[in-house]
């Protein structure tokens, strides 16, 4: 009999060394590999694997299907059903909506089911969709199991009121399922309160009483021996939820302008200094914070998925002949952006019509790029960004199709086709927003003496050099420069 723990005469450590050295993973995509123990990851890939620290895995369920419990409790997912009215526009354009409907209810948590539309000049005053169409949404409610129905616009009071009357479950709009998704990302308390203030102020106008029955006074000794003086319905809960809202908002409204000052600040000091903003903007997922990470290093957060960051970034960087000037990530826009979520990120959006030049990120590989620039223009409009200078990003050229990128830099001749994945046309994206960034108007000729090295640092990072020579008595330089630096120049004029 063999000893089974007897070596093998051929075996060699060596050559089973050799045999591992593939094993090591590929570095992921974020930056950080996790080989180098002292390598540092980014800001970036910390929240992105914070955020996937929980994953739900499908399909790995053992649990059986008759369940005879008393009590029985499942962590799921909601099963959600859509529903949108199609009022104008292409059968593609309504398909295309409600594509983006169910890339929103997966990126809140759910898990969509069924997708129905219904054409119609304008939606039902009572039900969003036609009474027909609510029984046979009611039918295929029940026969999904679904428990949330979620409606492709945004409904009124009375139209939630009635549809979850007739459904038997929870209904959604669409600014709703947003407003949702803002709430899970928000992580700067800026954001977290602009979001609080939006749902706050949408709440407001759809809470629900049911009459008498929510009365907090009542007559005689159901009113715990109070008596006469004191009948009547006095303040129902309704009334009581609003104004608890009222206040909170009114606090939320205090805390946000307290942060505006603060952000007010920061650019009043970049504009004493003469320092060019340029704000990356554009549509939802386009690739944002991927380019921003690409053009500055900034290590922000990336995934692919709807709003996945909210909190604006700056980062300063420098032209090719040493000028300063920032750069800013800003939320993503996506078609029928709530009016609430306009009005609460006022602040933050402020930054994109107080830039010197907007960076208008288009997504080449979405199936309706020309749907995406209308979408994000109509904002910038509410913004009052119309004129500052535009120039259009179009992103994910690895991915998009070659005529698409055509059909798109026919449409917009101010525009530059890049991968922010591959680094390709990254070099003319910079070359075009150096050249679009402000120049100095201010012409001069100095000679500046060789202990005024501030000076010529200042000019570097300011101003513009045409030429510059030393001199016995010091450097001749020549070029522009902003009113301010240039009065300082005017007593070394030559």
């Amino acid at each position: 009999m063999t000893n089974a723990h007897e070596i093998d005469p051929d075996f060699s450590l060596d050559t089973e060394l050799e045999d591992t050295d593939d094993w090591a993973d590929d570095e992921v995509e974020s930056g950080y590999s996790g080989d180098d123990p002292e390598e540092d990851p980014t800001v970036g890939a910390m929240q992105l694997a914070e955020r996937h620290q929980l994953r739900r895995v499908a399909g790995l369920r053992t649990e059986l299907e008759d369940i005879t419990e008393v009590e029985y409790r499942q962590l799921r997912l909601e099963r959600v059903v859509l529903v949108g009215v199609w009022t104008e526009g292409t059968v593609e354009d309504a398909e295309n909506s409600m594509a983006e409907l169910a890339l929103l209810a997966e990126t809140a948590g759910s898990e969509v089911l069924e997708a129905i539309y219904q054409r119609r000049q304008t939606p039902d005053p009572a039900t969003y969709v036609g009474r027909g169409k609510v029984e046979g949404i009611a039918e295929i409610v029940q026969a999904t199991g679904a428990d949330t129905v979620i409606c492709d616009g945004e409904l009124a009071p009375s139209q939630l009121r009635n549809l979850e009357d007739k459904l038997k479950v929870k209904v959604v709009d669409r600014t709703a399922l947003i407003l949702d998704i803002f709430a899970q990302h928000a992580r700067s308390g800026e954001a977290q309160a602009q979001t609080e203030l939006a749902q706050l102020n949408y709440m407001k106008q759809r809470l629900r009483g049911w009459g008498g029955n929510l009365s907090r006074q009542a007559g005689g000794r159901v009113a715990g021996g109070a008596g006469i003086g004191s009948r009547g319905p006095g303040e129902t809960k309704i009334e009581n939820d609003r104004r608890r809202i009222n206040t909170k908002i009114a606090k939320l409204r205090r805390d946000l302008r307290e942060m505006k000052g603060t952000r007010d600040t920061k650019r009043q000091e970049r504009r004493r200094n003469h320092i060019p903003s340029v704000s990356i903007a554009g549509y939802t997922n386009a690739g944002k914070s991927s380019l921003l990470n690409r053009l500055t290093d900034a290590g922000v957060l990336v995934e692919d998925a709807l709003f996945a960051t909210l909190d604006p970034t700056t980062r300063r960087t420098t032209t090719s002949d040493g000028r300063i000037y920032t750069m800013s990530d800003t939320v993503g826009f996506v078609r029928h952006l709530p009016h609430q979520l306009v009005e609460a990120f006022r602040s933050t959006l402020e930054e994109v019509a107080d830039s010197d030049l907007i960076l208008h990120v288009v997504d080449g590989s979405h199936p309706d790029p020309e749907g995406q620039i209308t979408a994000v223009r109509e904002v910038f409009a509410e913004i009052g960004a119309t004129k500052v200078p535009e120039l259009v990003i179009i992103n994910k050229a690895d991915l998009a199709d070659p005529m698409v990128l055509a059909r798109l830099r026919q449409r917009e001749p101010h525009s530059v086709v890049v991968s922010a994945k591959t680094g390709e046309g990254i070099a003319e994206a910079l070359a075009l927003v150096e050249g679009e960034l402000p120049r100095p108007g201010v012409e001069f000729k100095a000679l500046l003496p060789y202990e005024r090295g501030d000076l010529i640092n200042r000019l570097h990072q300011q101003g513009e050099i045409d030429s510059l020579e030393h001199t016995g008595d010091g450097t001749i330089v020549v070029g522009r420069a902003n009113a301010d630096l240039a009065g300082e120049l005017e007593a070394y004029a030559v």
